[in-house]
């Protein structure tokens, strides 16, 4: 596309009505709270998509994403367009002293978790796969310190973006991005790129192979868990849903866990004022009850 077109297309505008379809159906089908204020926000994610598909105006791609074609072929890189995937290494690594220090020897005392079957940690949200790898790290460290327990465990990394899952699963970071991993951990579990022009470093396959991803929308009814999980990992999502989609989300989440089972959320968010079975144990963590 000529220079010209396209800063004739960045001065498109999203009208109100295709604001309040999009919108709409973006808080029924993700659960994501869309309000009035972050027209602009949608406006310029979505122009990505009209300059790559040739369109006029969002009408008209509002029309093609509600079509049948449009939900089968432009519905994926919407999402990902309008989910936030902001994600590190160790981020908020409180909880990552508390899982194997409390939480996981808590478990194991209680329900044997790990060591009758293997301990299962869901990591709902989890974006480019930073978070799970920082739980595998911890994970596996933990199971090394204690080889006489022969304990073992399992992951399942979720998002709604397909695109971000690609590359959880490759595992392939920018050098930068390990920058927060302590520097033991790196030479155990992080390769770098025989060409270091390209700055690129790979978890290792012990890592990657322990690491299960699937794509999962939140509002789906059923998540799909055959059996109980013993801890979630559900950090710095909720901000994006409404009090209702919350306090849904959260009963879903206690029906895929076992009592005692640990709830980990972001250090901006809370259960408070949900009747939730769910009792606080730490900031920001929680046990079903």
């Amino acid at each position: 596309m000529a220079d010209d077109a396209r800063a004739v297309l960045n001065t498109i505008r999203m009208d109100e009505k295709v604001f309040g379809l999009l919108s709409g159906f973006i808080h029924r089908e993700l659960g994501i709270k869309m309000p009035p204020a972050k027209r602009a926000l949608l406006e310029s994610r979505l122009q990505k998509r009209l300059r790559a598909l040739g369109m006029k105006g969002f009408s008209e791609y509002c029309d093609f994403v509600f079509s049948p074609a449009g939900l089968e072929q432009e519905l994926v890189h919407m999402i990902d367009l309008v989910t936030t995937n902001k994600t590190d290494f160790f981020r908020e690594p409180y909880h990552f002293d508390f899982l194997t220090r409390t939480a996981v020897p808590d478990l194991i005392r209680t329900c044997e978790a790990g060591i009758k079957k293997p301990l299962s940690v869901w990591s709902a949200g989890c974006s480019t796969g930073e978070e799970p790898y920082t739980i595998a790290m911890v994970l596996n460290e933990y199971s090394g310190s204690c080889p006489e327990l022969d304990f073992d465990y399992r992951i399942t990394g979720t998002d709604i973006s397909t695109r971000v899952l690609s590359m959880a699963g490759k595992g392939i970071y920018k050098e930068d991005r390990i920058t927060p991993v302590p520097l033991d951990l790196k030479k155990k579990y992080v390769l770098k790129s025989k060409d270091s022009s390209k700055g690129l470093v790979r978890i290792v396959p012990e890592l990657r192979t322990r690491l299960k991803l699937k794509r999962l929308n939140f509002m789906e009814e059923d998540f799909g868990f055959p059996e109980k999980q013993d801890i979630i990992f559900c950090r710095n999502v909720i901000i994006y849903f409404d009090k209702a989609t919350q306090a849904t989300l959260f009963n879903k989440f206690a029906g895929c866990m076992h009592p005692g089972s640990y709830m980990f959320i972001g250090h901006s968010e809370t259960l408070s004022g949900f009747d939730l079975p769910f009792s606080k144990v730490a900031p920001s963590i929680y046990r079903k009850k």
